[in-house]
Protein backbone atom coordinates (compact mmCIF):
# COMPACT_ATOMS: atom_id res chain seq x y z
CA UNK A 1 0.00 0.00 0.00
CA UNK A 2 1.40 3.42 -0.93
CA UNK A 3 0.78 6.20 1.60
CA UNK A 4 -0.22 9.82 1.30
CA UNK A 5 2.08 11.69 3.65
CA UNK A 6 2.59 14.99 5.32
CA UNK A 7 6.16 16.22 6.00
CA UNK A 8 8.60 13.37 6.51
CA UNK A 9 12.28 12.48 6.24
CA UNK A 10 13.32 11.56 2.71
CA UNK A 11 17.04 10.81 3.13
CA UNK A 12 16.72 7.62 1.05
CA UNK A 13 15.16 9.43 -1.92
CA UNK A 14 17.71 12.16 -2.66
CA UNK A 15 18.31 11.09 -6.24
CA UNK A 16 15.84 12.66 -8.66
CA UNK A 17 16.53 9.78 -11.04
CA UNK A 18 15.54 7.27 -8.38
CA UNK A 19 12.34 9.19 -7.62
CA UNK A 20 11.41 9.18 -11.30
CA UNK A 21 12.14 5.48 -11.59
CA UNK A 22 10.13 4.71 -8.44
CA UNK A 23 7.17 6.74 -9.67
CA UNK A 24 7.25 4.90 -12.97
CA UNK A 25 7.05 1.58 -11.14
CA UNK A 26 4.59 2.51 -8.40
CA UNK A 27 1.83 4.16 -10.44
CA UNK A 28 1.19 1.15 -12.70
CA UNK A 29 1.13 -1.10 -9.65
CA UNK A 30 -1.51 1.10 -8.10
CA UNK A 31 -3.63 0.89 -11.23
CA UNK A 32 -3.30 -2.90 -11.38
CA UNK A 33 -3.87 -3.48 -7.69
CA UNK A 34 -6.95 -1.31 -7.41
CA UNK A 35 -5.68 0.34 -4.22
CA UNK A 36 -6.71 3.94 -3.80
CA UNK A 37 -3.73 5.85 -2.51
CA UNK A 38 -1.15 8.39 -3.49
CA UNK A 39 2.40 9.41 -2.81
CA UNK A 40 3.88 12.85 -2.33
CA UNK A 41 7.41 13.90 -1.40
CA UNK A 42 7.33 16.87 0.96
CA UNK A 43 9.91 18.93 2.83
CA UNK A 44 12.33 16.96 4.96
CA UNK A 45 12.24 19.39 7.86
CA UNK A 46 10.11 19.88 10.91
CA UNK A 47 8.52 16.49 11.75
CA UNK A 48 9.46 14.51 14.84
CA UNK A 49 7.65 11.40 13.57
CA UNK A 50 4.66 10.13 11.61
CA UNK A 51 1.07 9.43 12.62
CA UNK A 52 -0.25 6.91 10.13
CA UNK A 53 -3.96 6.41 9.44
CA UNK A 54 -5.05 3.27 7.59
CA UNK A 55 -8.46 3.95 6.03
CA UNK A 56 -10.64 1.14 4.65
CA UNK A 57 -13.36 2.73 2.51
CA UNK A 58 -16.22 1.15 0.62
CA UNK A 59 -15.31 1.10 -3.10
CA UNK A 60 -18.16 3.49 -3.98
CA UNK A 61 -16.64 6.30 -1.93
CA UNK A 62 -12.96 5.35 -1.84
CA UNK A 63 -11.94 7.62 -4.78
CA UNK A 64 -13.54 10.58 -3.01
CA UNK A 65 -11.73 9.80 0.24
CA UNK A 66 -8.43 9.41 -1.61
CA UNK A 67 -8.90 12.79 -3.29
CA UNK A 68 -9.76 14.47 0.02
CA UNK A 69 -6.76 12.86 1.72
CA UNK A 70 -4.40 14.10 -1.00
CA UNK A 71 -5.73 17.67 -0.72
CA UNK A 72 -5.53 17.57 3.06
CA UNK A 73 -1.97 16.30 3.13
CA UNK A 74 -0.91 19.28 1.00
CA UNK A 75 -1.81 21.49 4.00
CA UNK A 76 0.87 19.63 6.01
CA UNK A 77 -1.33 18.55 8.96
CA UNK A 78 0.41 17.65 12.20
CA UNK A 79 -0.40 16.19 15.59
CA UNK A 80 2.06 17.09 18.37
CA UNK A 81 4.66 17.97 15.74
CA UNK A 82 4.23 14.56 14.08
CA UNK A 83 3.31 14.52 10.39
CA UNK A 84 0.23 12.61 9.23
CA UNK A 85 0.26 9.82 6.62
CA UNK A 86 -3.01 8.47 5.20
CA UNK A 87 -3.32 5.11 3.43
CA UNK A 88 -6.71 4.67 1.71
CA UNK A 89 -7.76 1.22 0.55
CA UNK A 90 -10.95 0.35 -1.31
CA UNK A 91 -12.38 -2.77 0.31
CA UNK A 92 -15.86 -4.24 0.58
CA UNK A 93 -17.75 -3.59 3.81
CA UNK A 94 -18.45 -7.29 4.43
CA UNK A 95 -14.74 -8.12 4.28
CA UNK A 96 -13.84 -5.44 6.83
CA UNK A 97 -16.75 -6.43 9.08
CA UNK A 98 -15.58 -10.03 9.09
CA UNK A 99 -12.01 -8.94 9.90
CA UNK A 100 -13.14 -6.69 12.76
CA UNK A 101 -15.39 -9.39 14.19
CA UNK A 102 -12.66 -12.01 13.85
CA UNK A 103 -10.08 -9.88 15.62
CA UNK A 104 -12.54 -9.30 18.44
CA UNK A 105 -13.51 -12.97 18.73
CA UNK A 106 -17.11 -12.13 17.85
CA UNK A 107 -19.57 -13.65 15.37
CA UNK A 108 -21.88 -11.66 13.11
CA UNK A 109 -24.78 -13.94 12.04
CA UNK A 110 -24.75 -14.74 8.33
CA UNK A 111 -21.43 -13.02 7.64
CA UNK A 112 -19.00 -15.91 7.70
CA UNK A 113 -15.31 -15.94 8.55
CA UNK A 114 -12.69 -13.32 7.69
CA UNK A 115 -10.76 -13.93 4.46
CA UNK A 116 -7.39 -13.70 6.23
CA UNK A 117 -6.23 -10.92 3.90
CA UNK A 118 -8.24 -7.87 4.99
CA UNK A 119 -6.60 -5.85 7.76
CA UNK A 120 -8.49 -4.04 10.51
CA UNK A 121 -8.07 -0.28 9.78
CA UNK A 122 -7.86 2.72 12.07
CA UNK A 123 -10.73 4.33 10.15
CA UNK A 124 -13.52 2.34 8.56
CA UNK A 125 -15.95 3.90 6.08
CA UNK A 126 -18.46 1.15 5.22
CA UNK A 127 -21.29 1.77 2.80
CA UNK A 128 -23.92 1.80 5.54
CA UNK A 129 -24.34 2.41 9.26
CA UNK A 130 -26.29 -0.84 9.30
CA UNK A 131 -22.92 -2.61 9.36
CA UNK A 132 -22.06 -0.78 12.57
CA UNK A 133 -25.40 -1.78 14.08
CA UNK A 134 -24.76 -5.42 13.23
CA UNK A 135 -21.28 -5.21 14.73
CA UNK A 136 -22.57 -3.63 17.94
CA UNK A 137 -25.15 -6.39 18.26
CA UNK A 138 -22.32 -8.95 18.07
CA UNK A 139 -20.23 -7.05 20.64
CA UNK A 140 -20.86 -3.46 21.50
CA UNK A 141 -17.22 -2.36 21.74
CA UNK A 142 -16.14 -3.56 18.26
CA UNK A 143 -16.96 -0.21 16.66
CA UNK A 144 -17.48 3.35 17.95
CA UNK A 145 -20.82 4.50 19.29
CA UNK A 146 -20.72 7.63 17.13
CA UNK A 147 -19.93 7.53 13.41
CA UNK A 148 -21.22 10.52 11.41
CA UNK A 149 -22.34 9.94 7.83
CA UNK A 150 -20.23 11.40 5.03
CA UNK A 151 -22.47 10.90 2.01
CA UNK A 152 -25.69 9.32 0.86
CA UNK A 153 -26.95 7.16 -1.98
CA UNK A 154 -30.66 6.25 -1.97
CA UNK A 155 -31.76 2.70 -2.69
CA UNK A 156 -33.75 2.42 -5.91
CA UNK A 157 -35.38 -0.39 -7.82
CA UNK A 158 -33.47 -0.81 -11.07
CA UNK A 159 -35.84 -1.77 -13.88
CA UNK A 160 -34.91 -2.10 -17.58
CA UNK A 161 -36.51 0.72 -19.54
CA UNK A 162 -38.87 -1.50 -21.63
CA UNK A 163 -40.16 -3.23 -18.51
CA UNK A 164 -40.61 0.07 -16.66
CA UNK A 165 -42.64 1.44 -19.57
CA UNK A 166 -44.81 -1.69 -19.68
CA UNK A 167 -45.48 -1.41 -15.95
CA UNK A 168 -46.22 2.32 -16.12
CA UNK A 169 -43.35 3.03 -13.73
CA UNK A 170 -41.56 5.74 -15.71
CA UNK A 171 -41.23 8.83 -13.49
CA UNK A 172 -43.84 7.38 -11.14
CA UNK A 173 -43.59 6.60 -7.46
CA UNK A 174 -44.82 3.18 -6.44
CA UNK A 175 -45.53 1.77 -3.00
CA UNK A 176 -43.78 -1.26 -1.60
CA UNK A 177 -47.10 -3.11 -1.59
CA UNK A 178 -47.38 -2.51 -5.36
CA UNK A 179 -43.81 -3.69 -5.82
CA UNK A 180 -44.39 -6.92 -3.91
CA UNK A 181 -47.63 -7.56 -5.79
CA UNK A 182 -45.75 -7.25 -9.08
CA UNK A 183 -42.92 -9.50 -7.90
CA UNK A 184 -45.36 -12.20 -6.82
CA UNK A 185 -47.94 -11.96 -9.59
CA UNK A 186 -46.43 -10.45 -12.77
CA UNK A 187 -44.51 -12.75 -15.11
CA UNK A 188 -42.73 -9.74 -16.59
CA UNK A 189 -40.84 -9.37 -13.34
CA UNK A 190 -37.76 -11.52 -12.83
CA UNK A 191 -36.34 -10.16 -9.56
CA UNK A 192 -32.76 -10.34 -8.33
CA UNK A 193 -30.91 -9.32 -5.18
CA UNK A 194 -27.43 -9.55 -3.70
CA UNK A 195 -27.22 -11.82 -0.64
CA UNK A 196 -28.53 -9.57 2.17
CA UNK A 197 -26.22 -11.19 4.71
CA UNK A 198 -23.29 -9.48 2.96
CA UNK A 199 -24.91 -6.52 1.21
CA UNK A 200 -26.38 -3.35 2.70
CA UNK A 201 -28.72 -2.76 -0.25
CA UNK A 202 -30.20 -6.21 0.34
CA UNK A 203 -30.68 -5.54 4.05
CA UNK A 204 -32.35 -2.20 3.33
CA UNK A 205 -34.72 -3.93 0.91
CA UNK A 206 -35.67 -6.57 3.47
CA UNK A 207 -36.36 -3.94 6.15
CA UNK A 208 -38.67 -2.13 3.72
CA UNK A 209 -40.43 -5.38 2.82
CA UNK A 210 -40.89 -6.23 6.49
CA UNK A 211 -42.71 -2.92 6.94
CA UNK A 212 -45.29 -4.09 4.38
CA UNK A 213 -45.68 -7.31 6.28
CA UNK A 214 -46.31 -5.42 9.50
CA UNK A 215 -48.61 -2.81 7.93
CA UNK A 216 -50.96 -5.03 5.93
CA UNK A 217 -51.30 -8.03 8.23
CA UNK A 218 -52.15 -11.37 6.59
CA UNK A 219 -52.06 -10.05 3.03
CA UNK A 220 -48.70 -8.47 3.81
CA UNK A 221 -47.48 -11.81 5.18
CA UNK A 222 -48.42 -13.62 2.00
CA UNK A 223 -46.90 -10.99 -0.27
CA UNK A 224 -43.67 -10.83 1.70
CA UNK A 225 -43.20 -14.60 1.84
CA UNK A 226 -43.85 -14.90 -1.90
CA UNK A 227 -41.60 -11.97 -2.80
CA UNK A 228 -38.71 -13.20 -0.63
CA UNK A 229 -38.90 -16.62 -2.28
CA UNK A 230 -38.81 -14.98 -5.73
CA UNK A 231 -35.83 -12.84 -4.74
CA UNK A 232 -34.04 -15.90 -3.40
CA UNK A 233 -34.42 -17.58 -6.79
CA UNK A 234 -32.60 -14.61 -8.35
CA UNK A 235 -29.95 -14.15 -5.64
CA UNK A 236 -26.35 -13.28 -6.52
CA UNK A 237 -23.36 -13.38 -4.21
CA UNK A 238 -21.86 -10.14 -5.56
CA UNK A 239 -23.25 -7.00 -7.18
CA UNK A 240 -21.19 -7.64 -10.31
CA UNK A 241 -22.99 -10.94 -10.76
CA UNK A 242 -26.38 -9.28 -10.36
CA UNK A 243 -25.86 -6.41 -12.81
CA UNK A 244 -24.39 -8.87 -15.30
CA UNK A 245 -27.83 -10.46 -15.53
CA UNK A 246 -29.67 -7.34 -16.68
CA UNK A 247 -30.84 -7.64 -20.31
CA UNK A 248 -28.37 -6.86 -23.08
CA UNK A 249 -31.15 -6.62 -25.66
CA UNK A 250 -34.75 -5.39 -25.57
CA UNK A 251 -36.28 -8.32 -27.48
CA UNK A 252 -39.02 -10.23 -25.59
CA UNK A 253 -37.02 -13.46 -25.35
CA UNK A 254 -34.07 -11.73 -23.66
CA UNK A 255 -36.35 -9.80 -21.32
CA UNK A 256 -38.12 -13.01 -20.30
CA UNK A 257 -34.91 -14.59 -19.01
CA UNK A 258 -32.99 -11.56 -17.69
CA UNK A 259 -33.27 -9.80 -14.34
CA UNK A 260 -35.94 -7.13 -14.72
CA UNK A 261 -36.08 -5.75 -11.17
CA UNK A 262 -33.34 -5.46 -8.57
CA UNK A 263 -32.53 -3.11 -5.70
CA UNK A 264 -29.39 -1.06 -6.30
CA UNK A 265 -27.91 2.10 -4.92
CA UNK A 266 -28.63 5.22 -6.94
CA UNK A 267 -24.90 5.48 -7.62
CA UNK A 268 -24.66 1.89 -8.92
CA UNK A 269 -27.52 2.53 -11.34
CA UNK A 270 -25.90 5.75 -12.62
CA UNK A 271 -22.61 3.89 -13.06
CA UNK A 272 -24.33 1.14 -15.05
CA UNK A 273 -26.10 3.59 -17.35
CA UNK A 274 -22.92 5.67 -17.81
CA UNK A 275 -21.38 2.69 -19.62
CA UNK A 276 -23.97 3.11 -22.39
CA UNK A 277 -25.81 -0.23 -22.22
CA UNK A 278 -28.19 -1.21 -25.03
CA UNK A 279 -30.99 -1.39 -22.44
CA UNK A 280 -30.65 1.39 -19.83
CA UNK A 281 -32.05 1.04 -16.34
CA UNK A 282 -34.80 3.21 -14.91
CA UNK A 283 -34.53 4.24 -11.26
CA UNK A 284 -37.82 3.59 -9.47
CA UNK A 285 -38.01 5.27 -6.05
CA UNK A 286 -40.38 3.20 -3.88
CA UNK A 287 -42.46 4.80 -1.16
CA UNK A 288 -41.55 4.85 1.69
CA UNK A 289 -37.89 5.28 0.86
CA UNK A 290 -35.62 2.44 1.97
CA UNK A 291 -32.65 3.14 4.20
CA UNK A 292 -30.03 4.83 2.02
CA UNK A 293 -26.34 4.02 1.97
CA UNK A 294 -24.79 6.64 4.26
CA UNK A 295 -21.03 5.91 4.45
CA UNK A 296 -20.32 6.49 8.17
CA UNK A 297 -16.88 7.64 9.34
CA UNK A 298 -15.93 5.17 12.06
CA UNK A 299 -12.71 5.94 13.92
CA UNK A 300 -12.12 2.56 15.47
CA UNK A 301 -11.94 2.09 19.25
CA UNK A 302 -8.69 2.02 21.19
CA UNK A 303 -6.71 4.33 18.88
CA UNK A 304 -3.69 6.06 20.37
CA UNK A 305 -4.34 9.71 21.36
CA UNK A 306 -2.38 11.05 18.38
CA UNK A 307 -4.14 8.76 15.91
CA UNK A 308 -7.53 9.68 17.37
CA UNK A 309 -6.66 13.38 17.02
CA UNK A 310 -5.48 12.89 13.42
CA UNK A 311 -8.66 10.94 12.62
CA UNK A 312 -10.81 13.78 13.93
CA UNK A 313 -8.87 16.32 11.86
CA UNK A 314 -9.36 14.19 8.76
CA UNK A 315 -13.09 13.77 9.45
CA UNK A 316 -13.50 17.55 9.57
CA UNK A 317 -12.07 17.75 6.05
CA UNK A 318 -14.80 15.44 4.70
CA UNK A 319 -17.62 17.99 4.68
CA UNK A 320 -18.66 21.28 3.16
CA UNK A 321 -19.51 22.46 -0.36
CA UNK A 322 -16.21 21.43 -2.02
CA UNK A 323 -16.52 17.90 -0.64
CA UNK A 324 -20.17 17.74 -1.76
CA UNK A 325 -19.13 18.65 -5.30
CA UNK A 326 -16.47 15.92 -5.34
CA UNK A 327 -19.12 13.47 -4.16
CA UNK A 328 -21.36 14.58 -7.01
CA UNK A 329 -18.63 13.78 -9.53
CA UNK A 330 -18.92 10.19 -8.31
CA UNK A 331 -22.75 10.22 -8.32
CA UNK A 332 -23.01 10.45 -4.54
CA UNK A 333 -25.12 12.91 -2.58
CA UNK A 334 -24.06 14.88 0.47
CA UNK A 335 -24.90 13.43 3.87
CA UNK A 336 -28.12 15.47 4.06
CA UNK A 337 -29.33 14.10 0.71
CA UNK A 338 -28.60 17.28 -1.23
CA UNK A 339 -26.87 17.14 -4.60
CA UNK A 340 -23.61 18.85 -5.56
CA UNK A 341 -22.63 20.40 -8.87
CA UNK A 342 -22.43 18.01 -11.79
CA UNK A 343 -24.89 15.33 -10.65
CA UNK A 344 -28.13 14.98 -12.61
CA UNK A 345 -31.12 13.17 -11.13
CA UNK A 346 -34.13 11.65 -12.83
CA UNK A 347 -37.37 13.71 -12.59
CA UNK A 348 -38.87 11.29 -10.06
CA UNK A 349 -35.84 11.35 -7.75
CA UNK A 350 -36.26 13.10 -4.41
CA UNK A 351 -33.89 15.99 -3.77
CA UNK A 352 -32.79 16.32 -0.15
CA UNK A 353 -35.72 16.20 2.21
CA UNK A 354 -36.44 13.64 4.89
CA UNK A 355 -33.86 10.91 5.42
CA UNK A 356 -35.03 7.46 6.54
CA UNK A 357 -33.15 6.80 9.79
CA UNK A 358 -31.00 3.73 10.24
CA UNK A 359 -32.97 1.28 12.41
CA UNK A 360 -31.66 -0.32 15.55
CA UNK A 361 -29.95 -3.69 15.49
CA UNK A 362 -33.12 -5.59 16.46
CA UNK A 363 -34.97 -4.41 13.33
CA UNK A 364 -32.04 -5.34 11.10
CA UNK A 365 -31.68 -8.72 12.79
CA UNK A 366 -35.40 -9.44 12.39
CA UNK A 367 -35.27 -8.64 8.67
CA UNK A 368 -32.25 -10.89 8.13
CA UNK A 369 -33.85 -13.65 10.18
CA UNK A 370 -36.94 -13.38 7.99
CA UNK A 371 -34.71 -13.98 4.97
CA UNK A 372 -33.09 -17.03 6.56
CA UNK A 373 -36.35 -18.55 7.75
CA UNK A 374 -38.19 -18.13 4.47
CA UNK A 375 -35.33 -19.14 2.17
CA UNK A 376 -33.65 -21.90 4.16
CA UNK A 377 -34.47 -25.30 2.65
CA UNK A 378 -36.81 -27.08 5.06
CA UNK A 379 -37.63 -30.64 5.94
CA UNK A 380 -41.15 -30.63 7.30
CA UNK A 381 -43.68 -33.17 8.48
CA UNK A 382 -47.21 -31.75 8.31
CA UNK A 383 -49.63 -33.43 10.73
CA UNK A 384 -53.33 -32.62 10.29
CA UNK A 385 -56.22 -33.40 12.63
CA UNK A 386 -59.04 -35.56 11.20
CA UNK A 387 -60.81 -36.23 14.50
CA UNK A 388 -64.53 -35.59 14.99
CA UNK A 389 -63.95 -32.01 16.15
CA UNK A 390 -62.86 -31.12 12.61
CA UNK A 391 -66.38 -31.73 11.22
CA UNK A 392 -67.72 -28.68 13.10
CA UNK A 393 -69.15 -26.07 10.68
CA UNK A 394 -67.56 -22.61 10.64
CA UNK A 395 -70.29 -19.94 10.22
CA UNK A 396 -67.79 -17.22 9.30
CA UNK A 397 -66.45 -19.45 6.49
CA UNK A 398 -69.77 -19.89 4.70
CA UNK A 399 -70.59 -23.11 6.51
CA UNK A 400 -67.40 -24.95 5.62
CA UNK A 401 -66.16 -27.35 8.27
CA UNK A 402 -62.96 -26.89 10.23
CA UNK A 403 -61.47 -29.67 8.13
CA UNK A 404 -62.35 -27.92 4.89
CA UNK A 405 -60.84 -24.59 5.95
CA UNK A 406 -57.74 -26.42 7.21
CA UNK A 407 -57.42 -28.23 3.89
CA UNK A 408 -57.73 -24.95 1.98
CA UNK A 409 -55.02 -23.38 4.14
CA UNK A 410 -52.71 -26.37 3.73
CA UNK A 411 -53.18 -26.34 -0.04
CA UNK A 412 -52.35 -22.65 -0.13
CA UNK A 413 -49.29 -23.25 2.02
CA UNK A 414 -48.13 -26.05 -0.26
CA UNK A 415 -48.13 -23.61 -3.16
CA UNK A 416 -45.71 -21.38 -1.22
CA UNK A 417 -43.18 -24.16 -0.59
CA UNK A 418 -40.20 -24.00 -3.00
CA UNK A 419 -39.01 -27.14 -4.76
CA UNK A 420 -35.96 -27.22 -2.47
CA UNK A 421 -38.18 -28.29 0.45
CA UNK A 422 -38.86 -31.85 1.60
CA UNK A 423 -42.38 -32.38 2.99
CA UNK A 424 -44.39 -35.30 4.35
CA UNK A 425 -48.00 -35.66 5.53
CA UNK A 426 -49.71 -37.48 8.39
CA UNK A 427 -53.35 -37.47 9.50
CA UNK A 428 -54.27 -38.11 13.13
CA UNK A 429 -57.29 -39.34 15.07
CA UNK A 430 -58.00 -42.29 17.33
CA UNK A 431 -59.05 -45.43 15.53
CA UNK A 432 -56.67 -45.01 12.59
CA UNK A 433 -55.61 -48.11 10.59
CA UNK A 434 -53.05 -50.18 12.45
CA UNK A 435 -54.36 -49.18 15.87
CA UNK A 436 -52.26 -46.00 16.11
CA UNK A 437 -53.43 -42.43 16.65
CA UNK A 438 -51.86 -41.33 13.35
CA UNK A 439 -51.35 -42.50 9.79
CA UNK A 440 -48.62 -41.67 7.31
CA UNK A 441 -50.16 -40.52 4.04
CA UNK A 442 -47.02 -39.28 2.26
CA UNK A 443 -43.47 -39.89 3.58
CA UNK A 444 -41.11 -36.95 3.91
CA UNK A 445 -39.60 -36.43 0.48
CA UNK A 446 -38.59 -33.78 -2.07
CA UNK A 447 -41.35 -31.61 -3.47
CA UNK A 448 -39.80 -31.91 -6.90
CA UNK A 449 -41.14 -35.47 -7.08
CA UNK A 450 -44.18 -35.53 -4.81
CA UNK A 451 -45.91 -32.16 -4.85
CA UNK A 452 -48.90 -33.56 -6.76
CA UNK A 453 -49.09 -36.55 -4.44
CA UNK A 454 -49.20 -34.23 -1.42
CA UNK A 455 -51.82 -32.03 -3.04
CA UNK A 456 -54.03 -35.06 -3.66
CA UNK A 457 -53.55 -36.45 -0.15
CA UNK A 458 -54.40 -33.10 1.45
CA UNK A 459 -57.49 -32.77 -0.71
CA UNK A 460 -58.68 -36.21 0.40
CA UNK A 461 -58.61 -35.46 4.14
CA UNK A 462 -61.99 -35.97 5.81
CA UNK A 463 -62.90 -36.02 9.51
CA UNK A 464 -63.59 -39.32 11.25
CA UNK A 465 -67.07 -38.76 12.80
CA UNK A 466 -66.27 -41.06 15.74
CA UNK A 467 -62.58 -40.32 16.12
CA UNK A 468 -61.04 -38.76 19.18
CA UNK A 469 -57.84 -36.74 19.27
CA UNK A 470 -54.65 -38.62 20.09
CA UNK A 471 -52.80 -35.33 19.84
CA UNK A 472 -50.05 -35.97 22.39
CA UNK A 473 -49.05 -39.43 21.14
CA UNK A 474 -49.03 -38.06 17.60
CA UNK A 475 -46.80 -35.09 18.43
CA UNK A 476 -44.21 -37.33 20.09
CA UNK A 477 -44.20 -39.83 17.22
CA UNK A 478 -43.92 -37.05 14.63
CA UNK A 479 -41.08 -35.39 16.54
CA UNK A 480 -39.16 -38.66 16.76
CA UNK A 481 -39.72 -39.36 13.06
CA UNK A 482 -38.30 -35.99 11.99
CA UNK A 483 -35.47 -36.35 14.47
CA UNK A 484 -34.47 -39.78 13.13
CA UNK A 485 -33.96 -38.42 9.63
CA UNK A 486 -32.52 -35.07 10.78
CA UNK A 487 -30.86 -33.18 7.93
CA UNK A 488 -28.04 -30.76 8.87
CA UNK A 489 -28.53 -28.76 5.67
CA UNK A 490 -32.18 -27.92 6.36
CA UNK A 491 -34.53 -26.58 8.97
CA UNK A 492 -36.25 -29.62 10.50
CA UNK A 493 -39.78 -29.15 11.81
CA UNK A 494 -43.14 -30.66 12.68
CA UNK A 495 -46.21 -28.58 11.80
CA UNK A 496 -49.35 -29.72 13.62
CA UNK A 497 -52.83 -28.49 12.65
CA UNK A 498 -55.32 -29.33 15.39
CA UNK A 499 -58.95 -28.45 16.04
CA UNK A 500 -59.20 -29.34 19.71
CA UNK A 501 -57.60 -30.78 22.81
CA UNK A 502 -56.13 -34.21 23.37
CA UNK A 503 -58.90 -36.60 24.49
CA UNK A 504 -57.28 -40.03 24.20
CA UNK A 505 -57.80 -41.66 27.64
CA UNK A 506 -55.14 -44.33 27.08
CA UNK A 507 -52.48 -42.08 25.60
CA UNK A 508 -49.86 -39.74 26.99
CA UNK A 509 -50.78 -36.93 29.36
CA UNK A 510 -49.49 -33.40 28.79
CA UNK A 511 -46.83 -33.76 31.47
CA UNK A 512 -45.72 -37.11 30.07
CA UNK A 513 -45.45 -35.63 26.57
CA UNK A 514 -43.39 -32.68 27.77
CA UNK A 515 -41.07 -34.97 29.74
CA UNK A 516 -40.65 -37.30 26.75
CA UNK A 517 -39.86 -34.40 24.41
CA UNK A 518 -37.27 -33.00 26.79
CA UNK A 519 -35.66 -36.41 27.08
CA UNK A 520 -35.63 -36.88 23.29
CA UNK A 521 -34.33 -33.41 22.49
CA UNK A 522 -30.84 -33.15 21.00
CA UNK A 523 -29.65 -29.54 21.02
CA UNK A 524 -27.15 -30.34 18.28
CA UNK A 525 -29.99 -31.54 16.06
CA UNK A 526 -32.88 -29.15 16.73
CA UNK A 527 -36.41 -29.94 15.59
CA UNK A 528 -39.04 -27.22 15.89
CA UNK A 529 -42.67 -27.97 16.67
CA UNK A 530 -45.13 -25.47 15.20
CA UNK A 531 -48.73 -25.88 16.35
CA UNK A 532 -51.62 -24.23 14.51
CA UNK A 533 -54.84 -24.28 16.47
CA UNK A 534 -58.19 -24.13 14.65
CA UNK A 535 -61.02 -22.76 16.79
CA UNK A 536 -61.60 -21.84 20.41
CA UNK A 537 -61.39 -25.46 21.66
CA UNK A 538 -57.59 -25.37 21.37
CA UNK A 539 -55.89 -24.59 24.67
CA UNK A 540 -53.03 -22.25 23.83
CA UNK A 541 -51.41 -22.51 27.27
CA UNK A 542 -51.18 -26.30 26.98
CA UNK A 543 -49.75 -26.08 23.48
CA UNK A 544 -47.21 -23.51 24.63
CA UNK A 545 -45.87 -25.99 27.18
CA UNK A 546 -45.32 -28.46 24.34
CA UNK A 547 -43.33 -26.11 22.11
CA UNK A 548 -41.37 -24.72 25.05
CA UNK A 549 -39.92 -28.21 25.52
CA UNK A 550 -38.26 -28.25 22.08
CA UNK A 551 -38.47 -24.80 20.51
CA UNK A 552 -41.13 -23.68 18.08
CA UNK A 553 -44.28 -21.61 18.11
CA UNK A 554 -48.03 -21.74 18.71
CA UNK A 555 -50.56 -19.99 16.48
CA UNK A 556 -54.23 -20.13 17.38
CA UNK A 557 -57.10 -18.93 15.17
CA UNK A 558 -60.18 -18.68 17.43
CA UNK A 559 -62.12 -17.93 14.24
CA UNK A 560 -61.31 -20.94 12.02
CA UNK A 561 -61.99 -18.92 8.88
CA UNK A 562 -58.73 -17.06 9.64
CA UNK A 563 -56.55 -20.17 9.56
CA UNK A 564 -55.23 -19.31 6.10
CA UNK A 565 -53.75 -16.13 7.51
CA UNK A 566 -52.29 -18.00 10.47
CA UNK A 567 -50.88 -20.72 8.25
CA UNK A 568 -49.01 -18.18 6.12
CA UNK A 569 -47.64 -16.56 9.25
CA UNK A 570 -46.49 -19.91 10.60
CA UNK A 571 -44.69 -20.74 7.37
CA UNK A 572 -42.64 -17.57 7.79
CA UNK A 573 -41.80 -18.86 11.30
CA UNK A 574 -42.78 -15.74 13.18
CA UNK A 575 -42.19 -16.50 16.84
CA UNK A 576 -45.93 -16.18 17.48
CA UNK A 577 -45.57 -15.04 21.09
Amino acid sequence: MVPVRGRHRATDLRSNGFVALAAGMILPLLAIGGVYGGYQVMSTSGCSGTVRLAVAASPEIAPVIKDAAARWIKTEPRVDNECVAVDVTAVGSAEVAAAVAGEGGATVPGLGQADGKTQVPQIWIPDSSMWLQRMRAAREDLVPLAAPSLARSPIVLAVPEPTAKALGWIETKVTWKQVLEQIVGDTRIQPGIVDPNRDSVGVSTLVAMASVRDQFGPSGDSLTVGAVKSLMAGKSEQQTGLVGRFPRDADPKTLSTAVTLAPLSEQALHTYNAAGPAVPLIAVYPDPAPIALDFPFAAMPRLSPNRAAAAEQFRAVLSGAPFRDVLAQHQLRANDGSVGTGMTLSPSAPVGGQVTPVPDAAVISKALQMWVEITQPSRMLAVIDVSATMKTPVPSAGGLTKEQVAVQAAQGGLDLFPDSWAVGLWAFSTGMPGGLDYQQLVPIGPLTSQRDQLRGAIGGLKPNPKGGSGLYDTILAAYQTVQQGWDPGRGNSVVVVTGGRNNDPVGLSLDELVAALKKAENKDQPVQIIIIGVGSEVNQAEMQKVVDATGGAVFVAPDPSKIGEIFTKALALDDGR
